[in-house]
């Protein structure tokens, strides 16, 4: 029998109502494939490569297996008048890709990078694009993978 996946949703809440609609289709898209999840927030986006870090060698786990089997990313960085939102974008993909490489984890990446706030909730909105539901269903599709090359108990 197989065991349904735990994931770990990390979510920066900056921008709370895209956040919102982030982790909604996400946990829509984990719940109809009859995974659970926890939530996990972070004060910022360039938190989330650490949190993800640190849950990954949390040393909890279920029966003979990690607590976390997945995790998805969610947040929104929306351009303003300085460098900021270049190194925040760049650095906490390229860490997160990083992460996942180095770790061999299961990742839904669903942090929306956007010029304005109509841009994000084009992405992130549920009955729009959606960016949280992918992110989730990303995130299932690796762990199926995983699955299939044996990388972890099932």
């Amino acid at each position: 029998m197989t065991v349904q996946p735990h994931i770990l949703i990390v979510e920066s809440p900056y921008y709370e109502h895209i956040t919102a609609e982030l982790v909604r289709g996400a946990v829509a898209r984990i719940e109809a494939a009859g995974a659970s999840w926890e939530k996990l927030s972070v004060p910022g986006v360039f938190e989330i490569p650490a949190a993800v870090v640190m849950a990954m060698r949390s040393l909890e786990f279920q029966g003979n297996r990690r607590r976390f089997d997945g995790y998805v990313a969610l947040g929104c960085v929306i351009r303003g008048e300085t460098s900021h939102y270049d190194y925040v974008c760049n650095e906490s993909a390229r860490a997160l890709q990083e992460i996942a490489i180095n770790n061999c984890l299961a990742l839904g990446y669903g942090i929306v990078t956007v010029e304005n706030e109509e841009q994000a909730k084009e992405r992130a909105f549920v009955d729009r694009r959606d960016k949280g539901g992918n992110a989730a269903a990303a995130c299932l599709a690796m762990i199926e993978i995983k699955r299939k090359l044996n990388l972890f108990p099932r």
